[in-house]
């Protein structure tokens, strides 16, 4: 069974104005809540399990999808106070019920591979990190790679620019990863674990060509409204270069 955690405890303060006493995951994106989409491609890639990791306004997104949503089980890792993507992560998968699992921002959209991304897991069961060519990484940061352009090496600050990779903060890491920090202290997935694995840990890279827009922006919500509008009434993919 696949196994997936979505991030969805976010206090959303950049949508706020936007979106109003509304978790950011449950959004209104092309007339629905934004979870509903991600959850929709999440069944349609054959998720059978999906934990919401839920903290800002949780009844909101509990009372809305239950504990069943499209076939698949729905569980909730509940945040009392904020503990960062790290220890939002490390709550959720003690939730888990497999050895692994697929880690999603709530506030994400990415149409990603799951089938390849599940057979690299498979051949090599380590820790693996979404990535995305970009035309230019300045926004985002860049991810670096090892020589043999398989594992990951390194990040580089925001403000690079030009063409490269970017963390698009989706993760597959196995269930007991991140045993070794403390239940219910905040740290950052992605300062405070990947950062700091990468010198001893063999952390591989997956490259997606899936549509990827993070709606916790106003300007990319805007778009998502566009984009994502599109890819429903298409039934394509509405694939645009990020910029």
């Amino acid at each position: 069974m696949l196994e997936a955690v979505v991030l969805a405890g976010g206090l959303g303060t950049r949508l706020r104005g936007v979106v109003p006493g509304t978790p950011k995951a449950m959004a209104a994106v092309a007339g629905r809540p934004f979870l509903e989409i991600l959850l929709d491609g999440l069944a349609q890639h054959g998720f059978g399990r999906v934990v919401l990791s839920v903290g800002y306004l949780a009844e909101q997104i509990s009372g809305h999808f239950g504990n069943t949503y499209q076939g698949m089980q729905i569980a909730y890792a509940v945040e009392d106070t904020p503990l960062g993507t790290g220890g939002a992560v490390r709550l959720a998968l003690e939730s888990c019920a497999t050895d692994h699992a697929f880690v999603y921002n709530g506030d994400t959209y990415l149409d990603l591979e799951v089938a390849a991304v599940e057979r690299q897991w498979q051949d090599h069961r380590r820790p693996i990190v979404v990535c995305k060519s970009v035309a230019d990484t300045a926004r985002y940061g860049r991810v670096q790679l090892d020589p043999g352009g398989t594992q990951l090496a390194g990040f580089a600050e925001k403000g690079a620019a030009g063409p490269g990779l970017i963390n698009v903060g989706c993760y597959v890491l196995p269930r007991r990863q991140l045993d070794g920090y403390l239940p219910g202290v905040p740290f950052s997935l992605e300062i405070d674990y990947l950062a700091q694995a990468v010198p001893g840990t063999a952390v591989d890279v997956f490259v997606t060509a899936g549509h990827f827009i993070d709606i916790g922006v106003p300007d990319d919500y805007a778009r998502a409204q566009i984009e994502l509008h599109a890819r429903a009434t298409q039934g394509t993919p509405a694939r645009q270069p990020l910029s």
